[in-house]
């Protein structure tokens, strides 16, 4: 009994000095966070095991224990109309909320997932159910793109399935067939699928032979270069929970098909070293002391290498194109951008990502709204049902979605 005793108190130290991370006393349900926290980075160091093993590629793996957690069918109700399909062969899910008898056209959203262009899914719960409230409360039509993911396909393939999925969409006789107002849809997305809602935003403002425009678009936490990895957020938060810098430095790679040998020396901006000439022309739109108010740059400083690796970006030249990074696009791409929203998390590496786009975007004469949450954490909008219900999470998804109906 005694034996047992002392293994079953070493197995909690153990558990406990695994689960428990210093958190911020700010940050919203912190101990819930330390057990999300720990169940995902036990997924990813379980992916990592079976890559080493040659069993399959470390992002499958890890996607297939996303999935297991809970991928939905696409299942009707008497209020909701819920149908998978494809777009011009891209795989989409459909939601169709109830219609008004005082509005016999409803919205339209295009929404991207989230999960470092490789994981995740338009059909596991968390978006299933944040699509099934955007239809539900917004009277609307939304597209959820299930969209090609790394590593089947890489930069800039995911952006072409939404672009093309989004473009069939907005077909007059498609609006039509789903009773959608073609002067009421946007396109939404959050993490990595902001960043992608926001390559498509720019790219359908140039385009002249879209008949029908965005009205919106509302980007979520979103990602939007790989070019400094060290502003005031990256180094605030370099090992905050979901997405410590490694990880996301990673994901970039990743997207890119890159050398994980580059990860160290990206962390240090050698790729966008002074000697590098190629991001010369792009460093002052990512100026953060001008672009960034003095409360979020305190007394951060900015990480400029004298000399650094030009052979990273020679031999990655995706990380200098603005499909990728759209925060780096020029101003005459951004003054043609529909009104905006941006939400942003204080507890999250790409916080200063999208605080430094609406300014960029302001300064080119798009209305912007910044919403920032101070207790928030990079994926809290999706955690809002049990066991990962976040109160942040509840609050963020209730100011979007009231956005959203207050603008679209």
């Amino acid at each position: 009994m005694r034996t047992s005793c002392v293994v079953l108190t070493a197995l909690v130290a153990l558990a406990a000095y695994y689960v428990y991370i210093p958190l911020p006393g700010s940050l919203s349900d912190p101990w819930k966070l330390m057990l999300l926290d720990a169940t995902f980075r036990g997924a990813q160091q379980v992916s990592n095991l079976v890559h080493y093993l040659g069993l399959t590629h470390h992002l499958l793996a890890l996607n297939f224990i996303i999935g297991s957690f809970g991928k939905k069918s696409a299942w009707s109700s008497a209020r909701m109309n819920v149908t998978d399909t494809d777009f011009d062969g891209v795989e989409v899910r459909v939601f169709e909320g109830p219609a008004k008898p005082q509005e016999p056209l409803k919205r339209g959203v295009v929404y991207i997932h989230g999960g470092g262009w490789a994981l995740a899914s338009a059909r596991i719960r968390y978006y299933d159910e944040l699509c099934t409230a955007m239809a539900e409360e917004l009277n609307a039509v939304i597209v959820s793109i299930e969209y090609r993911l790394v590593p089947k396909v890489y930069f800039p393939e995911q952006v072409h399935d939404v672009v093309r999925a989004t473009k069939y969409f907005m077909q007059p006789e498609v609006l039509q067939k789903y009773s959608v107002d073609p002067g009421r849809i946007g396109v939404s997305g959050d993490s990595a699928g902001g960043n992608l809602a926001a390559a498509l935003g720019q790219q359908f403002s140039q385009d002249a032979n879209l008949k029908n425009k965005l009205k919106v678009q509302a980007l979520i936490y979103p990602v939007l270069q790989p070019l400094d990895f060290n502003t005031p957020s990256y180094q605030q938060n370099v090992n905050t929970p979901i997405l410590p810098r490694y990880v996301m430095v990673k994901y970039w790679l990743d997207y890119f098909k890159g050398n994980y040998d580059f990860i160290q020396a990206m962390i240090v901006n050698n790729h966008t070293s002074l000697d590098v000439e190629e991001a010369a022309a792009l460093r002052a739109r990512l100026d953060w002391k001008s672009l960034l108010p003095e409360s979020i740059t305190k007394n951060y400083q900015p990480v400029v290498q004298a000399t650094g690796n030009a052979r990273i970006v020679q031999e990655i030249p995706q990380l200098l194109d603005a499909r990728a990074a759209p925060l780096i696009a020029d101003q005459e791409v951004l003054q043609n951008l529909p009104k905006t929203y941006i939400l942003t998390c204080e507890h999250d590496v790409l916080r200063d990502d999208g605080i430094m786009y609406a300014k960029r975007l302001e300064r080119a004469g798009v209305e912007v709204t910044l919403d920032h949450f101070e207790d928030g954490f990079h994926g809290c909008m999706i955690f809002t049902s049990w066991p990962t219900n976040f109160s942040v999470g509840i609050r963020t998804r209730n100011s979007y979605l009231r956005w959203l109906d207050q603008n679209l």
